[in-house]
C-alpha cells in the first residue's frame, strides 16, 4: 500500500511532465481504436446491405460470381431464361418469385455528357425495379418507371448531382445508349456505401442492358409461410435440375461478405502496421520520459532507499507510476478512437462513400485490445528506466540529482547495435544479389528490421559525431550560444539518441518509399519510351471494357491512320508436359500490337504469333513447361471451343509493360469463341497520319465526347497518370506516417521540457552572469534543431539504403532505374529542422520566463 500511495504521489506531482507521453500513448490507442471501429463499422453497414437486398432464394446462371458481380468479358452479365420465372413459381413452397436483372458494365451519363458514377470507386448498377428493391428504398418523388422513356435514380446520386425530375440520363452499355427521363427518385432504408443506382422498367431493362427480352440475370424466390429457406432451396434444385446456381439469403449475404472481406483486410491491417509505428515511436518517449524522471529524483529515490525501501519497491513503483500512465492514456485513447472513427466515416462520405453513424459498431474487444496494448506498451517501456531505478543506491542521497552513466551498459549496448547493423547491412546485401524477388523480399525484410534496431541501439554512439558536424555547419554560427546548445545536445547521448530515433523511424519510411515510388515512376516512364510505338492509348481508368459504338468512333475519327484492339480473357491451357492449367490468360490484339509496342523477344517473332492458329509465350513459361518454337497448346477458350495453337514467338519475362503477357490474334480467338460471346477491348492503342498528332489528339476527345467513360492519353499524359496514381499512394502513406512523426515531435518536445527541468538551476546560474532571455529561448530552440536534424540524418540515411536495395528487387521485375528524390530528400531534411524549431516553443518560452533567485535556489 505505501508503494502504491508514493506511486500515486509521484505520478500527480509530475502529471505535468508526464502529460505529452500521455498524449502519445492516447494518439496511438485512438489510431488502433479508430481503425478497428470505422473497419467494424463498414463490415456492418455491408452485412446490413447484403441482408436486406438478398431473397430468401435467388436463381442465377451456374457461372455467375456468388458475390453477385454481374460484368463479364463481353459487356453482359450472365443470364438464364425466361422460362426458369415461372418454373420456380410451380415449385412446392414458393409464396411469390419474380425476374430481376442488373448490370454494372455501363456507364450512365447526364444531359451534357458527364458521367454520374461514384468518384469512391464505388459501382454503377443499372437493373430492373422490383419488389425486391422495394424492400430497401422507398421512392419518395415522383412513380416507379413505366416505358422506355423513364428512369428511377437513388436519391444520394441525385443529390450530388443536382438530379431532378424530368432530367434526361443516358444509359451506355454494351449494346447501345438508352436515354430516358428521371420519373422518380428513391431513398435508401438501410445505408448504402456509395453506389450510383438506377432503374427502368424490366422490358426497358432487358434491351438496354443485353439486347436482348426474355432473359433475366436472376430470379429472387420468397417462401411460403413455414418453409425455410434451407428446404425452399431443396425444392428448387430439385424442380430446375444442376444447370443454375440456387442461393439462400444467407449464402448470398456470406458471399457477398466475402467479396468485401479482402478489401476490408487488406484496409484494416494496413491502418494498424502505422499504429504499430507510432507505437513504436511512442516508447521512446516514454523510455525518455521515464529516464529522465527516474535522473531527476536520484536524491529522492536515494533517501528511499537510505530509509529502508527495497529495489524491487522502487522498480514496482516506478511501474506503477508507468500503469496509471497507460490507463490514463489508454482510456482517453479508445474515446478519441471513437471519434477518430466517425471522422473517418465523414471523411469517406465526402469522398462519395457513405457511412450511417446508425451502424457505428463498438465491439467489446476494442476497448479491450485498447487498453491492453497501450498499458502493455508503456509498462514495458518503462521497465529499463524502473530498473535502472532500482539499483540507484542509498549513497546517491548525499550526491546532486542525476545518476552517473552506466558506461559498461554503454559499451555493451553500443555493440550489440553494431552486430546487429552489420547483420542487417548483410541481410541488405543478399537481397540485392538475389536472383529471385520472393526470395529477395525475406532477406530485405530482416535486413530492414535488424538495420533499424542497430541503429536505434547505436544512436547514443553516432550522436556525438553526428551532432558535432552539424554544430560546426549549423550552430557555429550564432557564437557562444550555439556552442552551449551542441554541448547541451552532447551532454546526455543516450537521450539525444533516443530522442533522434523517434524522429528516425518515420523519417526512414518516408525516405525509403520515395525513393522506391521515384524509382518506379523512372524505371516505367523508361520502359514506355523503349517499348510503346503508338501515340495514343485509350481506355478506361476503372477497369471498364471499351463498348463497340466507341470502338467505331475512335476508327472513324479521319486524323487517324490505325486502331489496335486489345483483348484479354481466360483459357485452360494443355501444355506439352501434360499439365493443364487452369483459367491462365491469354490476351488478343490485332497483329499491329506488334508494332505500337516493341516487346523483345528471345526466340522468333512476334509478328509470327499473329498468324492464324498461332501464339506467344513468355520465356519463364517455357522453361517450366518445355515449350520451344513449333510447340502446339490446346488452349480452350473461355466461352468458346478449344484451340491447337502454335507457338511462333517466346518473349522475354523481364518486361514491365504487359509482363507475363501471352498473345495471340483477334482473328484466331474469333474462330473458337462466338461473336456474341467475344471479350471486349480493354485497350485502344491509336497511331495518328503523320504530321497529325496534335489534330488526332483532339479529333479524338470529339470523337468520344458520348462517352466520357474513356479517357485519351498521348505518351506524356499517359506518364503523367501513372505518377499521379504513384504520388496520391505515397501521399495517403505519408499521410498515415504523419501520427508516427507528431509522436516522434511530441518526443522532441517532451525531451526539451524535461532537460529545462533538470537544467533550472544551471539556467538561472546563466542568467545571473548576463545570458539574455532571448539568447536562453535561442540556445533551446537551437539544441531542438540539431536532435531534429540528428535523428533526420539517419533516418533519411537508413530509407534510402532501404529505398535502394528495394528497388533491386524491382529490377527483377524489369523495373531497373534507380532515381533518389533529391527535392523531396532535402525537403524533408529542412523541414525536419522546423519541426525543431516548433518542437522547441514552449520549453523555450518556458524558460525564459523562469525567475533567477529562484531557479538559482532550486534543488
Amino acid at each position: 500500500m505505501t508503494v502504491l500511495k508514493t506511486s500515486m504521489r509521484n505520478f500527480l506531482a509530475h502529471k505535468g511532465r508526464m502529460a505529452l507521453s500521455a498524449v502519445a500513448v492516447l494518439l496511438s490507442v485512438a489510431f488502433v481504436s479508430g481503425t478497428l471501429v470505422f473497419t467494424d463499422t463498414m463490415s456492418t453497414t455491408f452485412d446490413k446491405l447484403f441482408a436486406a437486398t438478398a431473397s430468401d432464394v435467388t436463381v442465377s446462371a451456374k457461372d455467375a460470381s456468388d458475390g453477385g458481380e454481374t460484368t463479364s468479358d463481353n459487356g453482359k452479365p450472365p443470364v438464364i431464361p425466361a422460362s426458369v420465372l415461372a418454373d420456380v413459381r410451380d415449385v412446392d413452397g414458393v409464396k411469390s418469385a419474380e425476374g430481376a436483372l442488373h448490370s454494372t458494365s455501363l456507364t450512365v451519363v447526364d444531359g451534357d455528357k458527364e458521367s454520374l458514377s461514384p468518384t469512391s470507386g464505388g459501382p454503377t448498377i443499372v437493373g430492373n425495379w422490383t419488389a425486391n428493391d422495394a424492400r430497401t428504398m422507398k421512392i419518395t418523388s415522383g412513380a416507379a418507371p413505366e416505358g422506355p422513356d423513364q428512369i428511377l435514380v437513388d436519391a444520394d446520386t441525385a443529390d450530388k448531382h443536382g438530379l431532378e425530375l424530368g432530367d434526361e440520363i443516358g444509359v451506355i452499355s454494351v449494346v447501345g445508349t438508352h436515354t430516358a427521363k428521371i420519373s422518380g427518385i428513391a431513398d435508401f432504408t438501410v445505408t448504402n456505401p456509395g453506389a450510383a443506382i438506377f432503374f427502368l422498367d424490366t422490358k426497358t431493362a432487358q434491351q438496354a442492358l443485353l439486347g436482348e427480352s426474355d432473359v433475366f440475370t436472376n430470379v429472387n424466390a420468397t417462401a411460403a409461410d413455414g418453409v425455410s429457406d434451407a428446404q425452399l432451396k431443396k425444392n428448387v434444385v430439385a424442380a430446375l435440375g444442376g444447370d443454375y446456381k440456387v442461393l439462400t439469403a444467407k449464402e448470398s449475404t456470406e458471399a457477398g461478405q466475402k467479396d468485401v472481406e479482402g478489401f476490408m483486410s487488406v484496409l484494416k491491417y494496413a491502418m494498424l502496421g502505422f499504429a504499430g509505428i507510432a507505437f513504436l515511436v511512442g516508447i521512446f518517449l516514454i523510455i525518455n520520459t521515464f529516464s529522465m524522471l527516474v535522473a531527476q529524483r536520484t536524491r529522492e529515490i536515494g533517501l528511499m532507499r537510505a530509509i529502508g525501501s527495497s529495489r524491487k519497491q522502487v522498480n514496482r513503483s516506478v511501474l506503477i507510476e508507468a500503469l496509471l500512465l497507460g490507463v490514463v492514456g489508454s482510456v482517453l485513447g479508445v474515446g478519441a478512437g471513437v471519434g477518430l472513427a466517425v471522422g473517418l466515416m465523414k471523411l469517406m462520405g465526402m469522398a462519395g462513400m457513405e457511412l450511417s453513424t446508425d451502424d457505428l459498431t463498438v465491439a467489446w474487444t476494442t476497448p479491450a485490445i485498447g487498453l491492453l496494448l497501450g498499458v502493455v506498451v508503456t509498462v514495458l517501456a518503462a521497465y529499463l528506466p524502473a530498473r535502472r531505478a532500482g539499483k540507484i543506491s542509498p549513497m546517491a542521497a548525499l550526491r546532486d540529482a542525476g545518476a552517473p552513466a552506466d558506461a559498461r551498459a554503454g559499451w555493451i549496448r553500443g555493440g550489440i547495435g553494431t552486430f546487429l547493423t552489420a547483420v542487417g547491412a548483410f541481410a541488405l546485401y543478399l537481397t540485392s544479389a538475389a536472383d529471385k524477388a520472393a526470395e529477395g523480399s525475406m532477406w530485405l525484410g530482416l535486413g530492414v528490421v535488424l538495420s533499424l534496431i542497430g541503429f536505434v541501439l547505436i544512436g547514443p554512439l553516432l550522436a556525438g559525431g553526428v551532432v558535432r558536424v552539424l554544430g560546426v555547419v549549423v550552430l557555429r554560427v550564432f557564437g557562444p550560444v550555439g556552442r552551449m546548445a551542441e554541448r547541451n545536445a552532447l551532454r546526455n547521448p543516450r537521450r539525444t539518441g533516443a530522442t533522434g530515433a523517434a524522429l528516425m523511424i518515420g523519417l526512414a519510411l518516408v525516405a525509403c518509399l520515395s525513393v522506391v515510388g521515384s524509382s518506379m515512376v523512372a524505371s516505367a516512364t523508361d520502359e514506355l519510351d523503349k517499348t510503346v510505338g503508338t501515340d495514343f492509348i485509350i481506355q478506361n481508368d476503372a477497369g471498364q471494357l471499351i463498348t463497340p459504338q466507341a470502338v467505331t468512333a475512335v476508327k472513324d475519327t479521319p486524323q487517324v491512320e490505325r486502331v489496335t484492339e486489345y483483348k484479354w480473357t481466360e483459357a485452360d491451357f494443355t501444355t506439352p508436359d501434360g499439365k493443364t492449367l487452369k483459367n491462365t490468360a491469354i490476351t488478343a490484339a490485332d497483329p499491329t500490337y506488334a508494332t505500337d509496342l516493341r516487346v523483345e523477344t528471345v526466340e522468333g517473332q512476334l509478328a509470327d504469333a499473329y498468324r492464324p492458329d498461332s501464339m506467344s509465350v513468355h520465356e519463364k513459361f517455357a522453361e517450366d513447361h518445355g515449350i520451344s518454337l513449333g510447340s502446339k497448346i490446346d488452349v480452350a477458350f473461355k466461352d468458346g471451343s478449344t484451340a491447337g495453337l502454335t507457338v511462333r514467338a517466346i518473349t522475354s519475362s523481364d518486361a514491365v509493360v504487359d509482363a507475363g503477357a501471352m498473345y495471340t490474334s483477334i482473328d484466331t480467338m474469333a474462330k473458337y469463341v462466338p461473336a456474341d460471346k467475344m471479350p471486349l477491348d480493354m485497350l485502344l492503342f491509336v497511331s495518328a497520319k503523320d504530321g497529325r498528332q496534335d489534330a488526332a489528339y483532339t479529333a479524338l476527345k470529339d470523337s468520344l465526347h458520348d462517352y466520357p467513360q474513356y479517357t485519351v492519353r498521348d505518351q506524356t499524359d499517359y506518364k503523367e497518370a501513372l505518377k499521379d496514381q504513384i504520388g496520391q499512394l505515397l501521399n495517403m502513406i505519408y499521410g498515415l506516417l504523419a501520427l508516427a512523426i507528431v509522436v516522434a515531435i511530441l518526443g522532441v518536445v517532451n525531451t526539451l521540457a524535461l532537460s529545462v527541468v533538470e537544467r533550472t538551476r544551471e539556467i538561472g546560474l546563466m542568467r545571473a552572469i548576463g545570458l539574455s532571455r532571448r539568447q536562453l529561448r535561442r540556445m533551446i530552440r537551437l539544441e531542438s534543431v540539431v536532435i531534429a536534424l540528428f535523428g533526420a540524418l539517419l533516418g533519411l540515411g537508413l530509407g534510402m539504403g532501404w529505398g535502394a536495395t528495394a528497388q533491386q528487387l524491382l529490377a527483377l521485375e524489369g523495373l531497373k532505374v534507380l532515381e533518389i528524390p533529391w527535392p523531396t530528400i532535402i525537403g524533408v531534411f529542412i523541414g525536419s529542422a522546423f519541426v525543431g524549431l516548433f518542437a522547441a516553443l514552449v520549453p523555450a518560452f518556458r524558460a525564459g520566463r523562469m525567475n533567477v533567485l529562484n531557479a538559482i535556489a532550486t534543488e
